[in-house]
């Protein structure tokens, strides 16, 4: 490349002369250059420990030869964004990110990169990044919050949002919902449940980009200190063998990330990221590839919002690997597959065990033969709709029920909130989709509201936009087509039957064909007139969620 610090050539003296600007030796500059994508802030309760993963890595960096030089990354809270305009800003970040950081990484000529994430798009959207940028690259994460204790029982970000739901059906009082809120969070980390930013974080570990425990050693362990200084050292082991992201992230490693993602249980999201991941890669991933492992891959573990483990526990058990040593003995995984440890997979799970068969169920007694997502299709939904499998009860695996149609979240909430839901009710909520959203916002409120009121095993939501990895039951998202496009979800009805059959991976309206293409040329397709700035040009560029909601370009 033309910029090179360590090139003594008069063409490079203009950009070296800028670097002693900023205070560095001519020794540093003759190391590689480390760029550490730091993801800190104030605002994420995942990233306020951001800065001591930082240090850490700057020094585990320096101990091994390489100058360590730190730039920013955002990242959005999809709590706090939650149930309010500000969710339409969640997904669109992702993008945002890996944008930001390509042309940080490239502008800057960085020989290797440390990436140090934590919560939800903040995660895909640096793997998306580091495919683009494709120089040496490890991922270390803050680490998952530690689990709440409410009445001596376990907690989580999603029993606040029940907790809500419950207060709102008068079944839990003002001191209870003080108790829930005041200890549900009692740390810093990801939310504490297998929501998005912990299965992306697990899901690093599979594809071979981040070290043994970077999914779930908690964020106030100081084994996570010791796991970023090894994650410092290790970029520079990866410089020296120019091993990079894309040698890392293969087809082979997609698909065992789907299988991890299966028997892991993890957030509908994995739906959306790891196909934009991989097409960042070159990589074709679709919906019917994911039911095809799912078919395959038994589901091992069920931490919350599934059951009532939590993150700190299955890091206990053994973790990652530990779970993939399971799948690996009915041979479920390409073992052969390069990683950051610059060993194969098969080499770092040679030694993994299963610690505790109640968090990780072994092969032998699993949950279920099959894997925790499902990809359902129908006239409902002609290319796809997800549903996390092990987070539904088995009374809700099969339902029929009228539809109840809202145009956004908050009509969905309000009708909720004031009793017009009933047992047997498909709730619809529509225009919440990539484009039509804009920005696919998570419904966690309504579907808690549905569970904190006790309706989780009575009635099924569906809708174009997305659930948060926190939402149980019969939740179904990704709708595509979704409305705004035209797909059949835009021409649902009050009172229309809806049948969902998820083990036989179907959903359809019990429409005649006739009736609905009426219903095609009478219904006028609501787009939003008053979205502005970057939604704007975000819901111009973005694909349909069946596609990984990726900017086509």
């Amino acid at each position: 490349m033309y910029f090179d610090t360590k090139n003594t050539g008069a063409h490079c003296a203009p950009q070296r002369s800028l670097l002693h600007a900023l205070g560095l030796t001519k020794e540093e500059m003759e190391r590689p250059l480390v760029g550490i994508v730091s993801s800190y802030n104030e605002i994420v309760p995942g990233h306020m420990n951001l800065d001591k993963i930082v240090d850490a890595v700057k020094m585990g960096v320096a101990m091994a030869g390489g100058t360590p030089i730190v730039f920013p990354a955002i990242a959005v809270c999809d709590g706090i964004a939650m149930g309010h305009k500000g969710m339409k800003y969640s997904l669109v970040t992702r993008d945002l990110i890996a944008d930001s950081t390509e042309a940080m990484a490239l502008a800057h000529a960085f020989d290797a990169l440390v990436m140090v994430p934590n919560c939800d798009k903040n995660v895909p959207g640096l793997l998306m990044a580091a495919a683009r940028v494709n120089v040496p690259t490890v991922f270390v994460s803050g680490g998952p919050m530690l689990a709440g204790h409410v009445d001596g029982k376990r907690t989580s970000l999603s029993s606040m949002f029940e907790a809500v739901g419950s207060f709102k059906a008068s079944k839990m009082d003002q001191d209870k919902l003080d108790d829930f809120e005041l200890n549900a969070c009692p740390t810093c980390g990801s939310c504490s449940g297998m929501y998005t930013a912990n299965s992306h974080n697990c899901l690093t570990e599979v594809l071979g980009m981040g070290l043994r425990g970077n999914g779930t050693i908690p964020a106030v362990y100081s084994k996570r200190i010791e796991l970023a200084k090894h994650a410092g050292m290790q970029v520079m082991e990866l410089y020296r063998k120019n091993i990079r992201p894309r040698d890392i992230m293969t087809e082979k490693a997609f698909q065992n990330a789907l299988t991890a993602d299966m028997a892991l249980g993890c957030s509908t999201n994995s739906m959306l990221h790891l196909p934009a991941i991989a097409h960042e890669c070159g990589v074709e991933i679709n919906l019917d590839i994911a039911n095809e492992i799912s078919a395959r891959t038994p589901n091992l573990c069920h931490l919350a919002p599934a059951g009532h483990t939590y993150m700190e526990q299955l890091d206990e058990a053994g973790g990652v690997y530990a779970v993939l040593a399971e799948l690996n003995k009915k041979g479920l995984l390409h073992t052969d597959v390069m990683t950051v440890t610059g060993k194969t997979l098969g080499e770092n799970i040679a030694d993994a065990v299963n610690r505790d068969p109640e968090v990780i169920r072994t092969i032998e007694n699993p949950y279920s033969e099959t894997g925790g997502i499902a990809v359902l299709k129908g006239n409902l939904a002609p290319d796809g709709c997800v549903v996390k499998r092990s987070a539904v009860a088995p009374e809700m695996l099969k339902h029929e029920g009228p539809a109840k149609v809202f145009d956004s979240e908050e009509e969905a909430i309000a009708a909720i909130y004031a009793g017009k839901i009933e047992a047997g009710d498909v709730v619809v909520i529509r225009y919440e989709g990539p484009s039509g959203g804009p920005g696919m916002r998570e419904m966690l409120s309504p579907t808690s509201a549905i569970a904190g009121m006790g309706l989780d095993k009575e009635v099924a939501l569906i809708t174009d936009g997305r659930f948060s990895g926190a939402t149980r039951g019969a939740a179904i998202g990704h709708v595509s087509p979704e409305a705004v496009r035209g797909g059949m979800i835009a021409y649902v009805q009050d009172g229309d039957r809806i049948a969902i059959d998820i083990p036989n991976y179907s959903i359809q309206i019990l429409v005649s064909d006739e009736e609905l293409a009426k219903r095609k040329e009478t219904t006028e397709i609501k787009v939003k007139k008053d979205v502005t700035g970057y939604l704007k040009r975000y819901a111009q560029m973005v694909s349909s969620a069946d596609k990984g909601a990726i900017i086509n370009v």
